[in-house]
């Protein structure tokens, strides 16, 4: 399994719910409300995380966790041990880009920016950039590795209800698909997660997780993913965004942009 990223590029408080205007003109979108839920994020462990932290990307490659954050002028790359914390790498970075979102491909980490328009491939271990490439669009990145008809690429996603396919090697555009709830598109999706049972997408705006079947764009899961933080954690804090898998189990990491807590979920049935 190939994780997935993705960079979240929005930079405003939760909502409960969000119906906004699609990239698909004749449909209107999906509403993400408590009908639409099927599972809910059950809390297996909690785990620190910096309240500093404006989390675009978040992937668990073995036992090393590798986030990236955004803001110009406060963005960085880190890989850190999981579950200890300890720092392995990290790398600043430099003015004028807003970092997104990150997906390990190999021996290469594809980092991704906001409305610059730039990926950076940079060294797994090291972190240190070794080329970049320029992009038309924004949002963030993961890798998945059994498309029925790709095979292996990167995903990413630009805020609306599309995802795009791109060569883990080039970061050519080989396709697109739209993302839809019972025939509605779903939109707003950032941050990723690539996994053997689909492509998890953080919605923004809400605490909402949708569950996309990575061949044909259709939400399998709802999951509600509220409820997280005590209320003496929440001021300060901004919208969820970071999901990664924890490989071999069916648990995974959540947390959010300026929370004090990463949380180790299970998704279970409501």
């Amino acid at each position: 399994m190939a994780p997935l990223l993705c960079a979240g590029c929005f930079d405003t408080l939760n909502s409960d719910s969000i119906t906004t205007d699609s990239t698909t003109p004749d449909a209107p979108p999906a509403t993400l409300d408590r009908n639409s839920i099927t599972m809910i994020a059950e809390v297996v462990d909690r785990h620190p995380h910096s309240r500093d932290a404006f989390t675009q990307g978040l992937e668990l490659h073995g036992d090393v966790l590798f986030e990236s954050t955004g803001r110009v002028g406060e963005s960085w790359i880190q890989s850190r041990a999981f579950p200890s914390g300890d720092v392995i790498a990290h790398a600043d970075i430099t003015d004028p880009y807003f970092g997104e979102g990150l997906t390990v491909v190999g021996d290469t980490v594809w980092h991704v920016t906001w409305k610059d328009g730039v990926a950076f491939a940079r060294d797994r271990d090291s972190l240190e950039e070794r080329f970049r490439v320029t992009y038309d669009g924004e949002g963030g990145l993961c890798s998945y590795d059994d498309h029925e008809v790709l095979g292996a690429h990167v995903v990413m996603s630009d805020g609306t209800d599309v995802l795009t396919f791109r060569d883990p090697e080039t970061f050519d555009v080989l396709d697109t698909v739209r993302v839809t709830l019972d025939g509605a598109p779903v939109v707003m999706l950032n941050e990723l997660e690539c996994t053997p049972d689909g492509v998890y997408a953080n919605v923004w705006m809400t605490e909402k997780i949708v569950r996309i079947d990575a061949d044909t764009g259709t939400v399998g899961d709802v999951i509600d993913a509220s409820r997280l933080l005590t209320a003496s954690e929440r001021p300060g804090t901004d919208v969820l965004n970071g999901i990664a898998a924890i490989e071999g189990t069916d648990h995974f990491l959540v947390t959010g942009k300026l929370w004090p807590t990463m949380f180790e979920v299970k998704f279970v049935p409501r």
